[in-house]
Parts: structure tokens; sequence; C-alpha cells
């Protein structure tokens, strides 16, 4: 049987929902009706989800007020006006009936074969803070105080739960990061620490997920310090609220490969597995239902074929709600799968019936990728949009790519990419020795440039800086390399006068200025590229859809002559993307991904000795003995081929 060894849940690719009940919201609780809760987790369940991300709200679970006598003197804490009773309950501040209807609701879920991620510090949702009235106005991430009653609220319902065999991880909780201001990295880290080891503390069994968003890896929620203390880093991906994701069409491939992209930025630096923990379109005012399909089709596609573990969207629409948060943010009312009127979506059929097509792959779990290169994102740049842009055009070339930090211990790899380097520091010395060491070696290493200082740059490079200024119009640059000459217009802040020493130039700007170039580094190639392409494709709208119009990803293109990649598959398509996993070493599965909303077709491309054997998904008509495979993909589609090696 196929199995998901991260969760331990029984499909290789886990679907599931961020859930609050739909007739309350985040009234749940306090408005409890478990036939609601019966009829709404029989639905999801009969609909394909498997995982609900369920939230013990925080001042119903743990309802603790302060009393306040003369010129404020504190009086101790209370249940309103009731006493805290002599019992563990009541030195937690914990409410017995809350736990008790939580033990209902897991019971019902275990009815319906669900599974529950718990987010445990469920004070942030949707928009509003929702704190026990004790620690109101307090500084919920720093005040001592605070952190005694998270931790001692945590310690209390996981004792407390820690047997229901429904729940299959503990969550920090909902975004907690966006509860309270930190002022350093040191204080988001005694946090995290405090309430981490409260829950390993209690229970060491179950994997901690990480809960939070908008990390990054350097200032004080870093991808290192969350990958250090939980198991699983999330994020939460939705195009809507992401810089630079909204930039194109949803069908189109910036937003599908947004999750997996910024999922595999978290766990490449983090050092975690990291999954989509919150995803969706947003609703009708971004796109129509049909289209909505279409996205969470490929961006299921695409983030299982990269190897992440399973994806969460939301479960309900909540139009009809009229508490906040509700009735401040319209946009946050219609994030559902599922109507007020019980109405599955087309998104949540289709990606049920993708995960249905997963689980029934004679393969127990898709193998890893091969991966063709190291993207080293650097101190001083925009880390995001660097990461993204690098993913798309990697994608839109055919090459696969991995993340890490710049003063992280270098990871293996046939190609190193220094994307859009920026900074006066460029990257620190004792990893940039590190680095030339490979390339020396025999590795490739790609450098593109933000205005960044760069040492070793004649020896590397074979150019000379003859002179540098401010730009004020985008370089116009003919790349020479190509099957015929093409011509990109790319933004850049800085313009370098280089001169060829002993590199080969492969582009110039309109008046023969060199800004790509490639020269040998011992037994190493080493491409340099004067304009940070990364930065052009990711902070400018309407680039990353139209790689015929705007073909930057031939930049890319370029660098595969130089690289050593194992792979035995390639397309000449940058709308259809393509991965590569071997079983062993006569056999691999290809999966192609159409990221265009049209019908795209392409040739595939198989090294001398390798065929077709089966197709698992998709049609495509082939023999063994081909080895050059006319392939056709449905709109936001994909196929799934197994290579043999030929005896």
């Amino acid at each position: 049987m196929a199995t998901n060894s991260l969760l331990n849940l029984p499909s290789p690719f886990f679907l599931g929902v961020n859930y609050w009940a739909s007739h309350a919201g985040t009234r749940m609780w306090s408005d409890w009706r478990p036939e609601v809760v019966e009829r709404d987790f029989r639905l999801l369940a009969d609909s394909g989800v498997e995982v609900l991300r369920v939230f013990p709200l925080w001042p119903d679970f743990q309802p603790i007020h302060r009393l306040y006598g003369s010129q404020g003197m504190d009086k101790g804490i209370r249940f309103g006006e009731q006493h805290v009773p002599d019992t563990e309950a009541g030195h937690a501040g914990m409410s017995e009936l809350m736990m008790a209807r939580f033990a209902e609701l897991a019971a019902i879920a275990e009815r319906h074969n669900l599974k529950l991620i718990v987010g445990l510090i469920t004070g942030w949702m949707s928009g509003r803070l929702f704190v026990p009235p004790a620690l109101e106005g307090k500084p919920i991430l720093t005040d001592p105080d605070a952190i005694r009653w998270q931790s001692r609220f945590v310690t209390y319902f996981i004792r407390h739960t820690r047997e229901l065999d429904a729940i299959i991880a503990w969550d920090l909780g909902n975004e907690c990061n966006v509860m309270g201001e930190v002022h350093s990295r040191e204080e988001a880290w005694l946090w995290t620490s405090s309430i981490a080891n409260a829950i390993k503390s209690a229970d060491s069994s179950r994997p901690l997920i990480s809960g939070m968003h908008s990390l990054i890896p350097s200032g004080n929620w870093t991808m290192q310090d969350q990958g250090e203390l939980t198991d699983i880093l999330t994020t939460h991906p939705y195009p809507y609220w992401t810089p630079y994701a909204d930039f194109d069409p949803i069908n189109t491939i910036r937003p599908i490969v947004h999750a997996t992209a910024e999922s595999l930025f978290y766990s490449g630096i983090g050092g975690k597995p990291c999954f989509a923990e919150e995803m969706g379109t947003m609703g009708p005012m971004v796109c129509s239902e049909e289209v909505a399909a279409a996205f969470a089709r490929t961006s299921m596609l695409t983030q299982w074929s990269h190897g992440l573990p399973g994806l969460l969207w939301c479960a309900n629409d909540q139009t009809r709600l009229e508490h906040a948060p509700y009735d401040w943010v319209a946009c946050e009312s219609e994030l559902g799968l599922v109507t007020e009127d019980g109405r599955v979506k087309p998104a949540l059929v289709e990606m049920a019936r993708i995960k249905q097509q997963i689980s029934e792959l004679p393969i127990a779990s898709l193998p890893a990728r091969i991966i063709d290169a190291v993207c080293i994102i650097n101190t001083e740049q925009d880390h995001w949009g660097t990461a993204l842009g690098s993913f798309i055009l990697a994608k839109q070339a055919g090459l696969e790519i991995e993340y890490q930090f710049e003063d992280q211990p270098l990871k293996d790899a046939p190609l190193y990419m220094l994307p859009s380097l920026t900074g006066v520091s460029g990257i620190p010395k004792r990893r940039w020795e590190q680095l030339l060491g490979k390339i020396h070696n025999g590795a490739t290493l790609y450098v593109s440039m933000d205005g960044s200082n760069m040492l070793n740059f004649t020896e590397l490079t074979g150019l000379k800086v003859v002179n540098r200024m401010r730009r004020g119009r985008p370089a116009e640059v003919t790349l020479h390399n190509a099957d015929e000459p093409v011509n990109l217009s790319i933004p850049a802040d800085f313009r370098l006068e280089l001169e060829a020493v002993h590199g080969e130039v492969l582009a110039t700007e309109s008046d023969g200025n060199i800004v790509f170039s490639k020269a040998s580094y011992g037994k190493g190639t080493v491409y340099f590229l004067s304009l940070p392409i990364e930065l052009a494709m990711a902070q400018q709208q309407e680039t990353s859809y139209q790689p015929e119009e705007l073909p930057y990803w031939k930049i890319y293109n370029a660098l595969k002559s130089s690289v050593d990649s194992q792979k035995v598959a390639s397309i000449q398509n940058p709308n259809i993307g393509i991965t590569e996993h071997p079983i062993d070493p006569n056999a691999r599965i290809t999966v192609l991904i159409n990221y265009s909303p049209q019908q795209q077709e392409g040739t595939l491309q198989l090294q001398e000795g390798w065929g077709i054997d089966s197709v698992w998904y998709g049609e495509v008509q082939a023999s063994v003995s081909d080895n050059e495979i006319p392939v056709t993909v449905k709109n936001n589609e994909a196929v799934f081929v197994r290579l043999t090696k030929r005896r």
C-alpha cells in the first residue's frame, strides 16, 4: 500500500483542509453543534479529504480573567467571576467543557476516518487576534506571563488528548508570528523554543509542525530557527497575499508553482520537510470556479512531483456569519471548498481525483526528483523575489533546483547558482572559497548580478570591469548562442562596462557591451550575467506566462550544455515542466506538467538506449524503441510515463 511516512498516513500525498464548523466559523466552540460537525465531516470525507487542521480557540479553551483591586493591584486569576477550581485544569486555566467538546470532535473525526493536525495556540485567525481576557494588551510573544499561560495551555491540552488516535501532529498554532511584535531574532527563538519544548515534553511521539508563514532567511522569524525547533515547516502560499505571486492569471505558471517554490525555499534553507498548510485562490473575485479547479489540479501535481507530502485548503465558505472577523474583510468569507449549502466546488472534485490517481499508481511513492542545481540565496538581496524568479526560469528551461543560504555548508550539485547577487559583501569568504574549489574540480557556476561585489572576478569570468554606472533604462540585450539571436529587454539598476580577457561572449547590449559570458576555471565552467534576470522575472508583471514573447529562460537554457545532468529525458517547450524520478538504474518516472491554460505540444527526447515502457497518466503514443516522442499535454494537465533502459 502507498504510504506517507511524514505524517503516518496511508496515502502518498494527503489532501486536507483547515476546518471551522460551517455554521459558526471561529465561534464553533462556544456555539457547539456536534450534529453540524458530523455533517461537515461526512461530506468532507466523502469528497476525498483525509486530514483536518483544527483550532482550539485560545480564549475559549483558556478563559482566564485577571481581577484588579486598588490602584490596579493584581488580585489573581478567575474564570469570569468564578474562582478557578483546585484541579489540574484550574491550575492551567483550562475549560474542561471545551476539552470535552474537542474530544467529541476527535471521536466524530475517528468515525469518518479523518486525521487531525491540531493548531494549539490559536490566537490569530483570519485577521483577528483572539486572546484570553487576562492577557489582553500584553505583548503575547515576549511577556513572561503570557508565555507561562501558553505553556500551561499546550501542556494540559496535550496530556488530555494525546491518547486520541485521530491526532497525527501538533502545530504551534496559526501564524503565531502575527500575534505580536518581537524586536529580535532571539525573542522569536525564545518564544518558539518555550512552546515547542512544552509540546514535546508532553508528547514526543508526534511530529511538531511550525504553523508559521512569511519566514525569511535573515531577520527575526527565520526558516533556520523554525527548522531547528520544529519537525515540519509550513507555507501559507496564497498568490493573492504573497509578493510577486499575483502578477499573472491564476492558472499560469507563476501562481501555480508558487506553493512548490516557496515550500522548497523554506525546506532547503530550514533543513526540514515543508508543505503548503494553507492555500487557495481567495474566492470568486480572483477567478471562476472552473479556473480555480485548473489551478488546484496543476498546483497539486507540481507539489507532488517535487516531493512535498500534501496540502491543505480551507473547508467552508463563511459568507453568512455576522461576527468578527467575517464582518471585517470580505475576502475572508469565500475561501472554502464547500459552500454553506453543502455544494462541493470543482476544485475539491479535481484534487480528490488527482489524489485517487496518485494513490493508484504502481509505486508506493514517487522517488525523489533529480536535482540539477543548488540555488544559493544571499543575505542582502530580495530573498523571495530571487528564489521565485530562479524557480520559474529553471522550470521553463528544464532545470531542477534546490535552495540553500549563503552561510550554510555547500550541498553537492553539478551546477551552483548565485542569482541576482546583491550588496557590497558578496557571500561569506569561507563559503566562497569552498565554492571555488567545487568549480575548480569540475562543477559549473552561474552568477547574475544586481550591483554586487565579487572576488576573483577576472580570474573566474574572463572579463574585466572597465567602468560602472547607474542605468536609466532597461538593458537591450541580444543572446547570440541560441539557435538564432534572441532579443531581451532586462531592467537593471547598474551597468558594468566589460571587456573580454579570456571569456567567451554569449550576449551583448545594443552598443556591443558584454552582459553574458562563459569561461573555464580549472576543470569547471563559470557563466556570468551582469543583469539580475531573476528579479526581472519576479518583480515585473506579465513576464512568466508568455515565455515565447519574453524568453528570459533562454539564459538558463544556455547553462545546460555545461551541466553534467543525470537525466535521460528532456522537452523543449517552456510551458511544459519536466521532472525525472529514478526507480532503479534501469527505470525512471517522468512527469510532464503543462503550466499553460492552453494545450501544449512538444517532443520528448530520450537518451539513446531509453524508451517509454508505459504511460501512467495522460495519453502518449510511443513504443519502447522511440527516442523522440511527440507529446500533447492538455491545458493545466499532466502526463506521467515510465521509462526503461533497453537491454
